[in-house]
């Protein structure tokens, strides 16, 4: 069993998919489909189901994941603490931010941390948080901006923003006029939604429990540019963060009565090992998050 084994496992594991954990290792096909099969006969055990080009784990399989990340992440954490005693000339960080966070907020922070350490490479994905959350946890990334409500008990978070979530409406809507909307009357209207798994609908659909019937939900999407677009069009309203949207000239931005607010944290797993490129980055965000609140009074 070697290294070279365990990432193809633990890349297969996560896309379900040979040729595409072949493409991402940047290796030939045949290359993963041998490294699998030689895991599985030093394991005497078959770690995958192949049935129809879908690919799944066994129960066995199952069990193994948890092993192989582990080995991976102690390896990946030794050589992260070696370059540590070599000092700060080189490194990763591997950071997960929402959509509309990395469009509207961390540009700024991306573009100023690189000028400060030039040789440090910055990663960046944009997940919903749920995703960036479970990332964190399998080791895929370092660290990421989730939203608040329940933190498990196996993250580390520092508080960064709390930014307003507001009514995106056209210029032309009822509720364009309004100084706040009731969240009984925001229900009433057809609604543009993010799909499962990104926090704001999760806190919404909260919100919206118990005022009676269902929401009427004319479009589903995980893309922050498409429900703009498609609010401008007319086909309904939705919520965005108050930053998204109150330098759109096409779009309104309506608070809630009362206002509703969405907490955001950068998050990393607790009791691993954070290595010098990572301290420098939650170093340098709590200082630019401090800097931005204090300009934009918040």
């Amino acid at each position: 069993m070697d290294l070279r084994q365990l990432k193809c496992f633990v890349t297969i594991a996560r896309l379900r998919n040979f040729t595409r954990a072949a493409e991402e290792l940047r290796v030939a096909q045949p290359a993963v489909s041998a490294a699998i099969r030689k895991l599985e006969e030093e394991l005497e055990l078959v770690l995958f189901n192949r049935q129809d080009r879908q690919v799944s784990l066994t129960a066995e399989g199952e069990i193994f994941l948890g092993h192989a990340r582990r080995i991976l992440d102690d390896v990946r954490a030794a050589g992260e603490e070696m370059a540590d005693l070599r000092g700060l000339g080189k490194g990763e960080v591997r950071v997960g931010v929402p959509p509309m966070m990395s469009a509207y907020f961390f540009p700024a922070i991306i573009s100023a941390f690189t000028a400060r350490y030039p040789k440090l490479h910055l990663s960046v994905s944009g997940e919903g948080a749920a995703s960036i959350q479970k990332q964190i946890v399998q080791g895929e990334l370092d660290m990421g901006v989730i939203a608040g409500g329940h933190v498990p008990d196996n993250l580390e978070v520092r508080p960064i923003l709390r930014e307003e979530v507001v009514i995106c409406v056209p210029p032309d809507h009822p509720f364009a006029g309004r100084g706040a909307v009731a969240m009984e009357e925001f229900a009433r209207q057809p609604l543009i939604m993010f799909k499962e798994g990104y926090y704001q609908r999760e806190m919404l659909f909260e919100e919206m429990r118990g005022l009676g019937g269902p929401a009427e939900i004319v479009f589903e999407t995980n893309l922050y540019t498409m429900v703009k677009s498609l609010v401008k069009k007319g086909l309904g309203i939705s919520t965005l963060l108050r930053m998204v949207v109150e330098d759109d000239t096409e779009l309104r931005a309506v608070s809630f009565t009362p206002p509703l607010y969405l907490d955001l944290m950068l998050a990393w797993k607790k009791h691993s090992y954070l290595s010098r490129a990572n301290r420098a980055f939650v170093d340098f965000l709590l200082e630019e998050v401090q800097r931005y609140g204090t300009a934009g009074g918040r």
